[in-house]
């Protein structure tokens, strides 16, 4: 069997194969076993059985619908179930984090208070958002998912009508030290707000414990509209007319 070192604990996969399965969600997002068996070339009998592995491992769950987007238009006979990662399936993937980040966190905002945090959330932002290229007008949600996936955020777009998009995003390399300090979370949101010119209103973080990130970005600048009405405990990154 495949495994990782989890918090000194080996998390292991059911098979190199079904180890394939769980990146390709990861890469890709939730999927019914039809488009994981065509896109990794497996059978879809094949694909049924390392499915039902991972779940028995606790490290996939499947769905009615994807946790997230528009619902699937019904067709004849009975839908077929989506699968997805869950934290466990997630975490077994290689990500790109320790208990030495959260550690050192913690010792920062000890040592120095919640305000050295924020600033290195704020620097860290910062980076992440000098890899999206900006012309004039600011940055695509497009761009952004782009750059997103290239830093192992797995990052798509989803549209919402012409008002507005859906950015998901199906994995975070940070989500151990972003859940015990969503600093980092909000100061992300924060700097992709201000690239693309553009009001983005967080619905969902890993972080938090949901299934996969997502973010609502309108469709343009907001210029002289009102802003949206938003829950305020999850709505960060709003960029001023």
């Amino acid at each position: 069997m495949s495994g990782h070192l989890r918090n000194n604990v080996v998390v292991k996969f059911p098979g190199e194969a079904a180890e394939r399965v769980a990146r390709a969600l990861l890469q890709g997002g939730p999927a019914t076993t039809a488009e994981l068996a065509a896109s990794l070339g497996m059978t879809s009998a094949g694909m049924r059985r390392h499915l039902a592995a991972l779940t028995d491992q606790g490290l996939v769950v499947s769905h009615d619908r994807a946790p997230y987007g528009p619902s699937p238009k019904r067709g004849r006979g009975r839908p077929s179930a989506v699968f997805s990662l869950t934290p466990a399936g997630r975490s077994a993937c290689d990500q790109a984090y320790d208990d030495l980040a959260v550690t050192a966190i913690r010792f920062m905002s000890d040592a120095y208070g919640v305000e050295a945090v924020e600033a290195f959330a704020a620097d860290r932002a910062r980076r992440l958002a000098a890899g999206i290229p900006t012309p004039t007008g600011g940055a695509t949600p497009e761009d952004v998912a782009d750059a997103l996936t290239l830093a192992g955020y797995a990052a798509a777009v989803e549209p919402l009508g012409g008002v507005a998009v859906q950015l998901c995003q199906h994995n975070c390399p940070v989500v151990d030290v972003a859940r015990e300090f969503p600093a980092l979370c909000e100061a992300e949101t924060t700097e992709l707000a201000r690239v693309m010119g553009r009001h983005v209103t967080r619905l969902a973080t890993l972080a938090h414990g949901d299934e996969v990130c997502t973010a609502v970005i309108a469709a343009e600048a907001p210029h002289s509209r009102t802003s949206p009405s938003t829950p305020p405990e999850r709505t960060i990154g709003k960029v001023s007319a």
